[in-house]
């Protein structure tokens, strides 16, 4: 025989572990904050524009197989960007402390559909020096596109400035937070759920004639110590009045 749980079980087991459920959530939320408040370190985001400018020809000003072919450039600039070719330079200009490979980690390179314009996006946890990668590494890119493709169609569009009081854009802690709150919320949930599972002590009569099947003659009430102290001294005064208990 199947059994079925009612929703009034499923909301009184929410109710006998819900100290439990709120100290996982809290614990969890308080755990984020403290992180990444504290020790994440914060990474900053700099972005240089750069233009794939049409071919300069003696033809009429807007040529629609000259923008093609400059769109499709573009995959292949966003590759050489990223090249050992360009960062190596862009690292012993700026005497980077940092290998390619880890550069390149912090470069992404992105442009919109059908747009000449693409741009080159460094993360760093120093703003400034985000900054500097990201114009360095789009000069450099500017001057030996020449030589690897022999093509000179581009120009920076604009150069990646420091803001004032810039926001990182990582971590972030409110997130993080609500986050941690729904993970830490349906843990605490699914906790209590598999306690109440594992746990198969009968607790009450009802208890007994729902798994045993057997009816209940009679209990035993729990007399607690007040009371049995109570009890003792309500005798202990009888006898010294001179009174007989039970007859």
């Amino acid at each position: 025989m199947e059994e079925t749980i009612s929703l009034r079980e499923l909301f009184e087991t929410l109710r006998k572990r819900l100290s439990l459920i709120v100290a996982i959530t809290v614990l969890a939320t308080f755990v984020s904050g403290v992180v990444s408040y504290f020790f994440l370190t914060p990474i900053y985001e700099a972005s240089t524009q750069i233009l794939v400018n049409q071919a300069k020809s003696e033809q009429q000003l807007y040529n629609y197989n000259e923008i093609q072919t400059n769109l499709q450039l573009i995959n292949t600039y966003s590759v050489i960007i990223k090249s050992p070719t360009i960062l190596e330079k862009v690292k012993e200009e700026l005497n980077l402390d940092r290998s390619v490979d880890e550069l390149n980690e912090q470069i992404q390179v992105s442009s919109e559909k059908d747009s000449q314009v693409f741009s080159v996006i460094v993360e760093d946890p120093d703003p400034a020096m985000a900054a500097k990668i990201a114009n360095k590494t789009a000069d450099v890119f500017k001057n030996e596109i020449v030589k690897i493709m022999n093509i000179d169609n581009v120009s920076i569009l604009s150069k990646a400035e420091v803001k004032e009081n810039q926001a990182p854009i990582k971590p972030k802690p409110l997130l993080n937070m609500a986050i941690a709150f729904v993970v830490g919320l349906m843990t605490g949930v699914g906790l209590a759920f598999l306690l109440e599972y594992l746990d198969n002590t009968l607790k009450t009569e009802a208890d007994v004639e729902k798994h045993l099947g057997l009816p209940v003659l009679g209990s035993v009430s729990v007399i607690s110590s007040q009371k049995t102290k109570k009890a003792k001294t309500g005798i202990s005064v009888q006898k010294a009045r001179g009174e007989t208990v039970g007859r």
